[in-house]
């Protein structure tokens, strides 16, 4: 089974870039996406409804904001629109789609990078994120959660890492919390079950040549439940093309 997660920068702006046509090549099961940044009316375009797939969409009630979808060949059993928390579920960050014991989930989570109030929004989610995937885990469903989490997790995670310790995504508190995710087992970074290489990134800023000097960040992540520690099979950054300032990250898995 074949994952794909792309944090999209606007699914308008990815589609014009050609994102579509290459999905259409991926082979992928299912595709999830972050910061579609549109309103389901206003994809009044087929490419926003891939053939051969499903599609569902959870919109920011505000324009040209935030926004998650996932892509699915195959009608899933439910679909799970936020997640009862209605500051977060107004900016349209988390969709889930459920087949038999499998969950996929598409997340976006908050960005703290323009100042004080919004690092308090993405602290305070992360403050009640934890204890949902506490009990994810306990629940014995296999979970794949995709997304952009806009935290880097170690050093080899991000070019200029000395340079970062104190801007968002890559602050002491955001990296232990990763730790404190990962600390038991129960959940694990899917790439790095396979990938233990550095300059591994997934965005880039679109200051200076961040792009053309590969000074990135690796904020971009399959996170899975620890029964499908075995289960991944490969995994790669796709750069060849540019759809985003994130790029796709492909997962596959032996499910």
């Amino acid at each position: 089974m074949r994952v794909i997660t792309l944090n999209a920068n606007g699914i308008r702006a990815a589609e014009r870039k050609g994102f579509f046509t290459w999905m259409q090549q991926q082979d992928a099961d299912i595709i999830c996406l972050q910061e579609t940044k549109a309103q389901i009316h206003q994809l009044d375009s087929n490419s926003f409804y891939p053939q051969g797939y499903q599609c569902f969409y959870h919109d920011a009630e505000k324009k040209g904001y935030s926004g998650v979808a996932i892509y699915c060949r195959k009608q899933p059993d439910k679909i799970i629109n936020g997640l009862g928390w209605a500051k977060t579920d107004a900016e349209g960050r988390f969709i889930e789609a459920q087949f038999d014991n499998l969950s996929v989930i598409s997340i976006y989570l908050p960005s703290g990078s323009s100042g004080e109030t919004r690092q308090a929004f993405k602290f305070n989610f992360m403050e009640r994120f934890m204890p949902y995937l506490q009990t994810c885990a306990q629940n014995n469903r296999d979970y794949i959660i995709c997304g952009d989490w806009n935290i880097a997790h170690k050093e080899i995670d991000l070019k200029n890492w000395r340079g970062n310790k104190k801007n968002s995504g890559f602050l002491p508190e955001e990296r232990a919390w990763l730790d404190e995710l990962f600390v038991n087992g129960e959940w694990l970074d899917a790439f790095r079950l396979i990938n233990q290489e550095a300059e591994q990134y997934t965005w880039w800023s679109n200051r200076g040549q961040a792009w053309a000097k590969n000074v990135g960040w690796r904020i971009d992540y399959q996170i899975i439940s620890a029964n499908l520690k075995d289960k991944v099979t490969a995994t790669s950054i796709y750069k060849d093309d540019r759809f985003s300032d994130h790029a796709p990250l492909i997962m596959d898995y032996d499910l």
